[in-house]
Parts: C-alpha cells; structure tokens; sequence
C-alpha cells in the first residue's frame, strides 16, 4: 500500500480545487491552501459546489460526498503544510510565483523525504527543481480539467529527480488516485500540450484571420472530426491566459513559429478576456 496519506494544494483556483477534490475523494488527509480568507471562501465554495454537481449526477453516493468534505482542511498559512508528505503547487502559471512557493514550501516541510510536484503546464521542471534545496524530490505531476473527471495525470522527472521518488509517486497517481500515468521528458509542454496547443493556435490564427466564425470552426471539429468539443470552446475551457502562457513557454523553449501566440491571443488576455473564468472569450458564457 502506498505510504503517502497527508497531501496539500497550494492554488485553489479550477485546477488546484479540482486536484484538492481529486485527493479528498480517495480518502487522503488533505489541506487547501490559498493566500487570505477571501481566496479560502471562493475555494471552499468551489469545492462544494463540484462535490454537490458530482453526487447529483450521480457520480459519487451522497455518502462519499459527506466523506469527502470531512478530509478536507484550508489554510491560509504555507507553514501548515509542514507534515505533509506530497504537496502539490497548483499556482497561477508563472515561473517567477512557482519558484517563489516551491522554495518557501522547501525550508516549510519537515520530512526529508516529502515530495514537492508541480502542475505546472509548461515550465521545465528542472528549473522549479533547481530553486529548492531538495531537486530530488521535486518533479511533475501534471492534472487535466475538469480534475476529478479526467482520468490522466502526466508524470515529469526532471533532471534530478530520483528514481525511488518518481516510483513512489507514480503509484500514488495510479494506485491511490486512479489515475492513468503517462511520463513525459522535460520538455515545454510535456506530452499533451505539445500536441494540444499547436492546435487550438492554429484555431485562434483561422479566426484572427477571418476565415471562419468561431462557432464554425468549433461546429467544423465536433461534426466532422467527432471531437467532443471545438478547439476554442476548448480554449476558452482551459483559459486564454493559461493557453497564452503555455504557448510562451513552448516558444521559449522549441523558437518554433506554431508555438507562438497569435496576436489575437494576447489581446484577449489583455483585456480580460478569459474564457469561462470571465465570462466571456470567443464564446459568451453563462457565468464566470
């Protein structure tokens, strides 16, 4: 049995909740960290309101709905994490602000052999790792949205990553989660994104350059590729600044031309333009 059991999120936004309710719901002593009470309310909320949508769909009991909530804990304090054996840093996709936690989390857990992984989209791993004082014990696990209904996680070993550690967490994801592993180098954009991101850019570039409506475009994917969505019903899903970000670290990494955002894009961004978090991105949506 694997011996991981006390975990933490730090970043409670669509991600972070979702790996939060991921971990809750298989059981797992788990604490939800965001930055003020605010931010804790809005998490809190969030998580609730998934764990209600999934018991109504029938997807969990009610039971393991009460369950679930009775495993989680919020802290507003990275110094509550400091029993925790794996902490996952699920913070907005900045470099500068993962570093920043990954090595406030370092010199914060108390075991040798905690666990520190990042959701990180994009950003090599290696230069998370690098900025701790423990690069063995730092590698990525990287969640898919919506968290508790997508069943793979990405695993990423950087450079220093030890092998017993990247064995250990590897059967937690697969073992404890349930979840379908699937390593990755550290690379830019691991194995999903690096083949996803090319695609919803060269959507954005065909609206941009006014070939066709967005809503044909997405109609063109789902009608006659059988995709279950558009690529910017997608983009808008994940987040255009998310989408923005990652493409940034891809061209950064490959200089690439497919990988770099559209001026479109970066407008959107912008201007608040979000997707589904705001309300509006190439689709209108009901509620931010």
């Amino acid at each position: 049995m694997n011996d991981i059991r006390r975990v933490a999120v730090v970043g409670a936004g669509q991600m972070g909740a979702g790996i939060a309710e991921v971990f809750a719901r298989a059981g797992l002593d788990t604490v939800v960290c965001e930055a003020g009470r605010d931010a804790l309310r809005t998490a809190r909320a969030r998580i609730d309101r998934s764990l209600h949508r999934a018991a109504d769909r029938g997807r969990i009991s009610e039971e393991q709905r009460t369950d679930a909530w009775a495993h989680l804990l919020f802290a507003d304090d990275l110094e509550a994490l400091a029993d925790r054996q794996l902490v996952v840093e699920a913070v907005v996709e900045d470099e500068r602000v993962k570093t920043e936690v990954l090595s406030t989390l370092d010199k914060v857990l108390v075991a040798e052999d905690a666990v520190l992984a990042t959701n990180t989209s994009a950003i090599p791993v290696t230069r998370l790792g690098i900025t701790t004082g423990r690069a063995s014990h730092v590698l990525g696990l990287h969640f898919f949205n919506p968290a508790p209904v997508m069943p793979l996680v990405e695993l990423v070993a950087s450079l220093h990553t030890a092998p017993t550690v990247l064995d250990r967490v590897e059967g937690f994801a697969r073992d404890v989660l349930g979840k379908h592993v699937v390593h990755s180098r550290d690379r830019a954009g691991f194995v999903v994104n690096a083949l996803l991101v090319p695609y919803l850019l060269a959507a954005i570039r065909m609206a941009e350059a006014g070939h066709a409506s967005p809503e044909d475009i997405d109609a063109g994917m789902v009608h006659g590729c059988a995709h279950p969505m558009g690529p910017l019903q997608l983009a808008d899903l994940i987040g255009l600044d998310t989408v923005e970000a990652i493409a940034r670290s891809m061209y950064e990494e490959y200089k690439e031309p497919l990988y770099a955002p559209p001026p479109l894009l970066s407008r959107m961004v912008e201007a608040g333009l979000l997707g589904r978090k705001s309300g509006r991105g190439f689709h209108a949506h009901a509620s931010a």
